[in-house]
């Protein structure tokens, strides 16, 4: 019975050999394929009758069948790389290939504007003296408000629509906790400046829960306002131009006393009015502000011997004022149309 059943299986691997070597495609390839080592293929009614051997003559059977699969598969392999190989000679003879055409371009960007308008910022204050430190997008609510002159019944929280992901932890409302923790760490004098990623819940026109904030801030002894405006003069002249007009309006933040808001002239209209500036002749761009004393005492630095001042800008205001962009919401889109025109 087994030298019956040996037989039988050498008889397959010459029959189901020659079935996948004239195979004319891979379609019929796959058919002769399943007929014969398929789980109801030819293969298999031989091997069902393994029960009437011993238990002795079983794996020879069995090593038998195992040699021949794997003899047949190496078959089907080189077939199939034999039809692939003439299915690509066959389109390259029969298709052609008209070398004249123009070639399709690839569409490059270039750095967005936010990342443009970063660069510029830090690189008008960097050269007075002003260093870059960092800071967690998830906060604390001491580092983000309390520390800040913001206790947790202040109405200035209403100011500010806060993502939070647990009755402690949030996503910073602005990158003011990186003045907290740096003076935690360092001490006076310093000038640091504070580039990052902040996020309220707020999308419009000119709103969006996700942008981009640069903090700066000075630390000294006998810091003066008059410094602040001095800084913020020179700042505004270098990013916009010396033609450009600003001003200093008296305004209201927890952590500076006094505080400022900082306007340009329009850069639409020069000055004159327009819909951009609501026919004011100008635009807030800034604020500003000497650091409250009340923030010092939560660093441990004694006010009275230290002074101080803070101010804080939307890098996407920024670049909206400078490249003329009307809707906030193109920054977000990725429109490489968009891009190349920076």
């Amino acid at each position: 019975m087994l030298s019956e059943l040996l037989e039988s299986l050498d008889s397959f691997k010459l029959e189901s050999e020659n079935a996948f070597l004239n195979a004319a495609s891979k379609e019929e390839l796959e058919k002769a394929r399943v007929a014969y080592l398929g789980k109801k293929g030819k293969i298999s009614e031989i091997l069902k009758r393994v029960g009437t051997l011993s238990p002795e003559q079983r794996p020879l059977l069995g090593k038998r069948s195992n040699e021949i699969k794997a003899a047949l598969e190496r078959t089907i392999s080189s077939r199939t790389a034999e039809l692939l190989e003439a299915s690509r000679s066959e389109r390259f003879r029969t298709e052609t290939l008209d070398l004249s055409l123009p070639g399709r371009r690839v569409s490059l960007g270039s750095l967005h504007p936010v990342t443009t308008i970063m660069q510029e910022i830090t690189a008008a204050l960097v050269p007075l003296g002003f260093v870059i430190e960092e800071g967690p997008d998830i906060e604390s609510d001491y580092y983000n408000f309390e520390a800040l002159n913001i206790p947790k019944d202040h109405p200035a929280r209403e100011m500010q629509d806060t993502f939070y992901l647990s009755q402690d932890l949030l996503l910073r409302t602005h990158t003011s906790p990186v003045q907290i923790r740096t003076m935690e760490k360092y001490s006076p004098p310093m000038r640091v400046l504070a580039p990052g990623t902040v996020y309220r819940c707020d999308s419009d026109v000119t709103h969006t829960p996700m942008f981009h904030q640069v903090e700066g801030f000075v630390v000294d002894k006998k810091v003066s306002f008059a410094q602040l405006k001095g800084l913020l003069t020179t700042f505004v002249h270098t990013i916009f131009g010396a033609h450009v007009a600003l001003r200093f309006r008296p305004s209201f933040f927890p952590f500076t006393e006094p505080s400022a808001e900082v306007d340009i002239g329009c850069v639409i209209c020069k000055g004159e009015g327009c819909r951009v500036c609501k026919d004011t002749g100008w635009l807030e761009i800034l604020g500003a502000g000497m650091i409250d004393p009340e923030v010092f005492k939560s660093v441990g630095y004694d006010p009275d011997k230290f002074s101080g001042f803070a101010f804080g800008m939307g890098v996407e205001r920024i670049a909206m004022l400078k490249y003329g962009i009307k809707d906030l919401r193109m920054f977000f889109e990725n429109d490489i149309r968009f891009l190349q025109q920076f």
